[in-house]
């Protein structure tokens, strides 16, 4: 579809590496989480505390409704539990070309904590068993993205790069 979504755990780099990709192509980057947060008129984690997932998942499907419903391409950062709920999830797949920037568990905690977000790891020495379950939880979902991009050891310009390079091969066989 014309919406790339880039999927993956929290510290894949989505939000850095989406802006560089939209401007690659020339087109506008939406970040999935912002506008669940408009819509609701609270951060992420207010939104679950306030009024628990179900209300959260609510929001965020219809939000990627209107993204995939809205004019022409864009290059979105997908709300990272999007795989972990099944309906939103096929509806990427079927209308959005997905992207999974794969990393290792090592590299979404570095990434995580170089943003000085130590949240999911306060307080909490298994919070690094959590991020591998819940990575590897996820991962048979992630994997069926039409294009995985492995981001490990490697700068956001070269997997800006290589996104680029394989949508270009992805759009050529399913053309």
């Amino acid at each position: 579809g014309p919406v790339i979504a880039l999927t993956g755990l929290r510290g894949a780099g989505k939000s850095t590496v989406g802006p560089l990709v939209a401007a690659e192509l020339g087109v506008p980057f939406v970040e999935m989480d912002t506008l669940v947060q408009a819509a609701a008129g609270l951060p992420v984690d207010q939104i679950f505390e306030l009024h628990g997932e179900r209300y959260y998942r609510r929001i965020e499907r219809d939000t990627l409704q209107s993204i995939l419903a809205g004019s022409g391409p864009s290059v979105v950062a997908a709300a990272g539990g999007v795989v972990n709920e099944p309906s939103s999830w096929k509806t990427l797949l079927d209308r959005a070309t997905v992207v999974w920037l794969r990393a290792r568990p090592e590299d979404h905690w570095r990434r995580v904590v170089a943003q000085g977000d130590r949240r999911p790891m306060a307080d909490n020495p298994d919070a690094m068993a959590e991020l591998r379950g819940m990575l590897a939880s996820r991962e048979g979902r992630y994997a069926q993205a039409h294009v995985v991009v492995d981001t490990a050891r490697r700068t956001p310009q070269a997997v800006t790069r290589a996104i680029v390079s394989e949508l270009a091969s992805h759009e050529e066989r399913s053309a």
